[in-house]
């Protein structure tokens, strides 16, 4: 059945090269097409698009025939220079909040009225992060409104087996993910069926990303284990027909102190219909019952605390299990542009 369903994505990746060469045209749909082409689609952060460290400005008085500055970048800190306003604040702010700003600064040295003008060259402080089985790996600028079939493109598409016939494309959809930045700076997962959206073509799963939004497309041709929560070395692990779950968390070192073993969680199948199971570590450890078979692509997760259904530590599982993979993954594939994954 994979198979079949990867021979279907051939398909859509030449779908998905079209989108490529036709963006120069602009948007191709409305609501649950391609891109977003409607003001009425942007998300929030769009709506009040604010600047950041990076982004480039070009910033004139009027009337002040010297006064236009090209080029001007906005720090790390997030400040900016601009004649005699030194070190003002722009990150976070708009580009008429910081026109504003600049204005309030300036009559201090210049008679009024005092009108500056502020026009941005560049924006380079919105970022995405694109991993996995794609061709381009890497951090991408959001300086336009960009959704997830449009960001594949823009990284030249997915990863497949150009010594077949049949153009396999190397990617697990199943385990594939959205994590997005919260406010309170925690990641979470966006519910995207991915399968849905590329074996489909159902453009309702095709939403806009956001800044320091990671998308990430699993290689079909790894299998692993992932065990997380409260063990000693939680990560990854190379997944072997033998290996069993008390096996694969004494491989990771086993327990941690406060570890929860009579009921243990393991997420099988798709992240967007996780098939959710439970056994006794305990009792396993203790001779009373066998092990837990494992399947390529299980998630271990070991609470800390006692818990009586699956569905109250699914979305902890599958947020550790993000984490784990970023992690991993840029760790092992993705060159020094990515030095500390900011999923922590």
């Amino acid at each position: 059945m994979r198979g079949l369903k990867l021979h279907v994505l051939v398909g859509f990746i030449g779908f998905l090269h079209a989108i490529s060469m036709a963006a120069a045209d602009g948007p191709t749909n409305s609501v649950g097409g391609l891109s977003i082409s409607s003001p009425t689609q942007l998300q929030d952060w769009q709506k009040h698009l604010t600047l950041g460290p990076g982004d480039v400005l070009q910033v004139s008085m009027y009337g002040e025939g010297s006064s236009t500055r090209p080029g001007l970048v906005i720090g790390p800190d997030g400040r900016l220079n601009y004649l005699q306003a030194r070190d003002v604040m722009a990150s976070g702010l708009t580009v008429e909040e910081l026109r504003a700003q600049l204005e309030t600064v300036l009559l201090r040295f210049y008679r009024p009225p005092v009108r500056v003008m502020v026009v941005p060259q560049a924006y380079k402080s919105k970022k995405y992060y694109l991993l996995g089985s794609v061709v381009q790996n890497g951090v991408f600028s959001l300086d336009q409104p960009v959704t997830i079939v449009e960001a594949i493109a823009k990284a030249q598409g997915f990863v497949a087996n150009a010594q077949r016939r049949s153009g396999m494309l190397l990617v697990d959809l199943s385990h594939s993910f959205l994590a997005r930045k919260a406010a309170d700076g925690s990641f979470q997962n966006v519910n995207i069926d991915f399968e849905a959206l590329f074996l489909n073509g159902d453009l309702r799963q095709n939403q806009g990303l956001a800044p320091d939004d990671y998308l990430y497309f699993p290689p079909l041709d790894i299998k692993e284990i992932y065990v997380l929560g409260d063990v000693r070395a939680p990560g990854v692990l190379p997944y072997d027909k033998s290996l069993t779950a008390i096996g694969a968390i004494a491989s990771k070192g086993g327990f941690g102190e406060k570890a929860y073993k009579s009921k243990v969680l393991v997420i099988r199948g798709s992240l967007q219909h996780p098939q959710a199971m439970d056994f006794n570590a305990a009792a396993v450890l203790d001779g009373k019952t066998l092990d837990f078979k494992l399947e390529p692509g299980d998630i271990i997760y070991v609470s800390r605390r006692p818990w009586a259904y699956a569905e109250e530590l699914l979305e902890a599982g599958i947020t550790e299990f993000m984490r784990a993979a970023i992690v991993s993954y840029t760790g092992q594939h993705v060159g020094p542009f990515i030095k500390e994954p900011i999923i922590k």
